[in-house]
């Protein structure tokens, strides 16, 4: 940038002053630059790249972000622009013109906002201003880095797909799009955050969705003053819903597989697509969303079923079994022999409720630790924590095998569930059950702490918020027949096509 450009005149300053007020850009392309100059910290921002150049008799700036632009589309650009010599008669009389016979590459427009052009400079696009013009060329050639499309890191089936969603918006359209080629299918670009400025995509299939739930969705999202998306789907999910503190069930459904949301897509719901984010969310949910998995879908309708079944069980064992177990114990007494010796060894009730508690967040801290820590320790980890630390607690009286085994069982069931957030919830309402059930127990009334848990927890479930007011038991409250059945048991595709199975299904739930 040469030196006359950083410099401003008292008359200059006064023009700039003109273009705050306006946002309009002027057709002095000295004043533009130092209106960017201004703007953008141009001295010093060093990621920021910029090219004085002429094309003709018309001098040229071009402005783009390091990093987020494709070099060798713009290269090509700029050697269809070069191409002519500088020293002829040729003169740029209409922007417009010159932009559709000049620039062949397909992503070109031209823009006269101010806000939109810095919006697209920290976007990505590279920005072409133009002496004598008041509006500029957005050349469209970002290049966002990411990551390579993989298989994804939960989720994981034995067959079927192994791509997964990536932290790039426009890779993560195109996978939908790849599934569902299909007129209606839309994809609703807004920008979030006042300094973040994160592109989100509403995604649904006009005439399959309720349309009105689409235009809250974008309202609600238009409406929040929010500095910055920080935390990508997750933010964008507590800003839709509005949940308190003992309500720990997920209220959206957040999937790393495109397979996943092309089908929700298909039976009229609606998806939300974050930059930076692997996660794709899914409303309006219900609580057996989580009970599925893709996994159903790429066996056999009968191993489908089977396996469902058994995740319906690893649910109740998630929850029940420690509380049960304890419930138990603290009546072994009054047991007969049969049913006394799932309990063992005959230990006082606080007793058990202290191994019982010791061992939960024991499980927990392992838990943890190896998810956090890389993989060349996870596994080593997952085998101290299985078998030497159990088999020290046991010898050292912090612990009964009887215990241990329950608890191994509990964490199996927990493991079983295809959705990681759904597991977590699941542990905070045993542990809360575990607590009321001892504590009651430890007051001569561990029946009544185990109903007072399972109250909470129905109370907790019932007032779980999920976005548009919909029911969070639907189709089983308001009672759907034919949505449940798809949802309890894994038919054959002809039979649970969306046309078939959720048209009706879908009107009942707005």
């Amino acid at each position: 940038m040469n030196n006359s450009d950083n410099i401003s005149t008292p008359r200059e300053s006064s023009h700039l002053n003109d273009l705050n007020k306006t946002d309009k850009l002027s057709n002095n392309l000295s004043l533009n630059i130092l209106y960017l100059t201004e703007k953008l910290h141009l001295k010093t921002a060093s990621d920021v790249l910029i090219r004085n150049f002429n094309i003709g008799h018309n001098r040229a700036y071009w402005i783009g972000v390091n990093g987020l632009i494709n070099n060798d589309v713009l290269q090509l650009i700029f050697s269809d622009l070069l191409i002519e010599d500088s020293s002829s008669d040729y003169a740029i009389n209409d922007i417009e013109v010159f932009m559709n016979t000049k620039i062949t590459y397909g992503q070109a427009e031209l823009c006269d906002s101010w806000e939109k052009i810095l919006k697209h400079i920290l976007s990505g696009p590279s920005i072409l201003f133009i002496d004598g013009f008041d509006k500029a060329i957005v050349l469209d050639c970002r290049n966002y880095p990411s990551r390579s499309i993989s298989e994804p890191d939960v989720e994981i089936v034995t067959k079927g797909a192994k791509d997964s969603f990536t932290e790039s918006l426009t890779s993560n359209t195109a996978l939908i799009r790849r599934r569902i080629r299909n007129c209606d299918l839309i994809f609703d670009r807004i920008s979030l955050g006042t300094e973040t400025k994160t592109d989100v995509s509403i995604g649904y299939i006009h005439g399959k969705c309720d349309f009105e739930l689409v235009k809250k969705v974008k309202e609600t999202l238009l409406t929040s003053k929010l500095s910055g998306i920080t935390m990508g789907h997750k933010s964008i999910e507590e800003l839709l819903v509005k949940k308190r503190w003992y309500n720990p069930m997920p209220s959206m459904v957040s999937t790393q597989r495109p397979d996943v949301v092309a089908s929700y897509l298909s039976e009229g719901y609606i998806s939300i697509v974050t930059d930076t984010s692997p996660y794709v969310l899914v409303l309006p949910t219900t609580l057996f969303q989580y009970t599925q998995s893709p996994e159903d879908y790429y066996k056999n309708p009968a191993v489908g079923n089977y396996i469902r079944f058994i995740r319906f069980v690893s649910i109740l064992t998630s929850v029940f079994l420690m509380p049960f177990f304890l419930l138990l114990g603290s009546m072994q007494h009054a047991l007969p022999k049969w049913l006394s010796s799932v309990t063992g060894d005959e230990i006082s009730f606080i007793r058990m409720f202290i191994y019982v508690l010791f061992v939960e967040l024991g499980l927990d801290l392992f838990k943890y630790a190896s998810a956090h820590s890389f993989s060349g320790y996870s596994s080593s980890l997952s085998i101290v924590g299985g078998l030497i630390i159990g088999d020290i607690a046991t010898t050292l009286n912090w612990a009964s095998t009887e215990i241990l085994f329950y608890e191994a069982l509990t964490l199996l069931a927990t493991l079983a569930l295809p959705y990681v957030e759904f597991g977590d919830a699941l542990r905070l309402y045993r542990l809360m059950l575990v607590l009321t059930t001892g504590i009651g127990g430890c007051l001569n009334h561990s029946i009544a702490g185990f109903l007072l848990g399972v109250v909470l927890i129905t109370l907790s479930l019932t007032t779980t918020p999920t976005f548009g007011g919909k029911s969070y038991f639907w189709p089983l409250y308001p009672f759907n027949f034919k949505a449940l059945k798809t949802l309890v048991f894994r038919y054959t595709t002809p039979k649970a096509q969306p046309a078939n199975i959720w048209k009706e299904t879908t009107h009942k739930m707005r």
